[in-house]
């Protein structure tokens, strides 16, 4: 069992590796124009923090060093977004923005999280509260393939819903529940699992519309930039 456990683990954390550089067509696009035009910092700062939340949790638990290496992986490749953002960023303002959100989350949040787990908690309470942390942010980042989903159908166009981000989240979120079942991790089974159910149902809505004439009432303006939340690979 601790074989295959390692196994669909190392699956999972290349299928990972594929997540997070799946970005880097937008940023070598944002370093090419030398300008983040419409896009977003938010989801980046925010799966940056997801990254070193679930870090530390691979860490401090024993026997999740896949858990770990995978999301410290995902925070140098975060941190290199965000810096691209602050690097390109076309405003003062957008800059600031961009700056205010590091700060709050991936210095202020994360700082609070590790200082009170680490000096208030000890042992299995620590894991615990971490992961569940952790886990809840994880599934609050599933919100943004939600709101995917409903433009797909109100559009009846795949237009803003990319197959490939789509394949990534119910492979990604497959294996990693699988692993999560496997060594008996609940706090990685709930997240995953979201993310397989709903990474599935977008490919179901992917098959119905991929060829669907769209309709003429975009909720999303033409020539609009839209970045979703990716939730980290746990």
């Amino acid at each position: 069992m601790e074989s295959l456990s390692l196994f669909v683990g190392v699956i999972g954390n290349i299928i990972s590796v594929l997540v997070f550089l799946a970005p880097v067509g937008t940023f070598w696009r944002i370093v090419k124009n030398r300008s983040t035009e419409e896009f977003e910092s938010l989801p980046y700062v925010c799966t940056l923090l997801n990254s070193s939340l679930w870090t530390y949790y691979g860490i401090i638990k024993e026997g999740e060093i896949l858990v770990a290496t995978v999301n410290g992986f995902g925070v140098v490749v975060e941190a290199i977004y965000v810096t691209l953002f602050l690097v390109y960023a076309p405003t003062r303002r957008i800059r600031v923005k961009t700056v205010g959100l590091v700060s709050l989350l991936d210095v202020g949040f994360l700082g609070a999280a590790v200082l009170v787990t680490r000096l208030a908690l000890k042992g299995d309470t620590r894991i615990d509260a971490l992961g569940f942390l952790a886990s809840a942010l994880n599934i609050v980042m599933y919100g943004s393939p939600l709101v995917a989903m409903k433009t797909v159908v109100t559009t009846k166009s795949v237009e803003f819903m990319p197959f490939f981000l789509s394949f990534f989240l119910f492979l990604n979120g497959g294996t990693w529940t699988i692993y999560a079942v496997l060594v008996q991790d609940y706090f990685l089974a709930v997240p995953n699992g979201t993310g397989f159910v709903l990474g599935t149902a977008q490919l179901v809505l992917y098959a119905i519309y991929r060829n669907a004439k769209p309709s003429k009432k975009l909720s999303i303006e033409d020539g609009s930039q839209e970045e979703h939340l990716i939730p980290s690979s746990s």
